[in-house]
């Protein structure tokens, strides 16, 4: 019993001592982690942006619907000297005549039947504007669930910062026995030397760790796109769904997955671009129309100056009679697109599915894990307590002992991957089927 409270003493130490660091660093909340990612992410930035371009680009003038309507100006000027000799024999000579002419008006072409390609298009535009959509959601939930994964690994890290600073605190009581063992001569040396090289070995094992962690955050800040040393901590709980069921996950991939969405969009648009190529078999009928000025001043004509305004219009038409066969290897290009695009819809909801089968598959085996482990890291603690209760007595050697040691690091360790093995394998699948949330 005495044994017992020791290291729960020591795991007590070392978690008030957590706790008095967290007071002095603010504490980073995973909502407030995806909030900040969510203001800040520059890729989430980029495909809002991307957005509001393909959303801009959905309007009748951009299909070719509405008329083109120009204003003209034009002005020349010339300085001439002329000889003229009329019909009577009388000869007229001109020197540095001035000559100009100005030209405005307005023009209007309009393209009033293009073989249906002008609603294809439009629908093109509204296909893509939808495409961005979905690219935008899907950036989001992409941003959401690495800032998630990279939290809960920061957990998952801290609890393996806390595990070995409670290692190092029993080798360290471990060194302090063998000393005084030696001390009254009921051990060699070589069990304090063996005692001194465990607690080094726990030592350098929390500086790896520590490195690693302070790696992570630096990962966590850059995802929040802020100062990558920033410092924070976070929560100490890994909440784990366990009520995930294949079936619903499988059915809500087919409606809300983006790269099923995002195919079938391909699709329509390959259908689309089969309308567009075919357009070009009908006529192109046009209207033009234009109203416009004109002045002119010739000194040396029969006219010396002619002012003229009036308006204009005509219709024009163009069919498609002989391209040499290119538009017949244009639809037939289309067609295989149509091909294509089916194709790669089928092989983007095979490896949806796959995915969603091999995480479901670790999303089981964490929780079977975390049952598992929390069972082994109570059995190992025990045999730990146990051990160190013989050390003292000096039933056991120090090899027993770190064996007992590294059985309950191991346990711990197994239990913490699992924690985070199943919560990654959930995010990951609510982030398939594009369902993330924290609240």
């Amino acid at each position: 019993m005495k044994f017992k409270k020791i290291i729960c003493l020591i795991f007590c130490t070392a978690t008030f001592s957590a706790v008095v660091k967290a007071q002095q660093v603010p504490l980073l909340t995973l909502q407030d982690a995806v909030e900040i990612a969510l203001k800040n992410n520059y890729n989430i930035k980029l495909s809002q942006n991307n957005k509001t371009i393909a959303a801009n680009n959905v309007t009748l003038g951009n299909a070719g619907f509405l008329p083109l309507v120009t204003g003209n100006a034009t002005t020349t000027s010339g300085i001439q000297t002329t000889k003229q000799t009329r019909n009577d024999g009388t000869v007229n000579n001109i020197n540095n005549a001035h000559n100009s002419n100005n030209n405005y008006g307005v023009n209007l072409n309009w393209t009033i039947f293009d073989g249906f390609n002008m609603f294809a298009t439009y629908d093109q535009l509204k296909q893509l504007d939808k495409l961005g959509a979905i690219r935008l959601q899907d950036t989001i939930q992409t941003t959401v669930a690495n800032v998630i994964n990279t939290y809960y690994n920061l957990i998952s890290q801290n609890e393996q910062i806390k595990a070995l600073r409670g290692a190092i605190e029993i080798s360290r009581t471990q060194l302090r026995y063998s000393n005084d063992k030696f001390n009254v001569g009921r051990v060699s040396k070589l069990d304090v030397y063996s005692a001194q090289v465990t607690l080094n070995t726990d030592t350098a094992s929390l500086i790896t760790q520590m490195q690693t962690y302070k790696t992570t955050k630096i990962q966590l800040n850059q995802l929040l796109v802020r100062d990558l040393q920033t410092d924070f901590t976070v929560s100490d709980t890994i909440v784990v769904d366990e009520k995930l069921l294949l079936g619903d996950i499988l059915s809500k991939a087919q409606n809300q997955n983006p790269d099923i969405l995002s195919s079938q969009i391909n699709r329509r648009l390959a259908e689309i671009n089969l309308k567009q190529v075919k357009s070009t078999r009908y006529p192109q009928i046009g209207l033009t129309s234009g109203y416009t000025f004109t002045n002119s001043r010739t000194p040396a004509g029969f006219t010396l100056q002619q002012n003229a305004r009036g308006l204009n219009y005509g219709l024009t038409a163009s069919i498609n009679i002989f391209d040499g066969l290119n538009q017949w290897r244009r639809e037939r290009n289309a067609k295989l697109q149509i091909d294509n695009a089916d194709i790669s819809a089928k092989q983007t909801r095979l490896n949806v599915e796959a995915d969603i089968n091999n995480f479901y598959v670790a999303y089981l085996s964490g929780l079977e894990l975390i049952k598992f482990s929390q069972s082994n890291v109570e059995l190992t603690r025990k045999t730990l307590e146990i051990s160190l209760e013989k050390y003292k007595i000096g039933n056991i050697t120090p090899l027993e002992i770190r064996t007992a040691q590294r059985d309950y690091l191991n346990a711990q360790s197994v239990f913490f991957s699992a924690q985070y093995q199943s919560k990654m394998a959930e995010v990951t699948l609510k982030q398939i089927t594009n369902s993330i949330n924290i609240q």
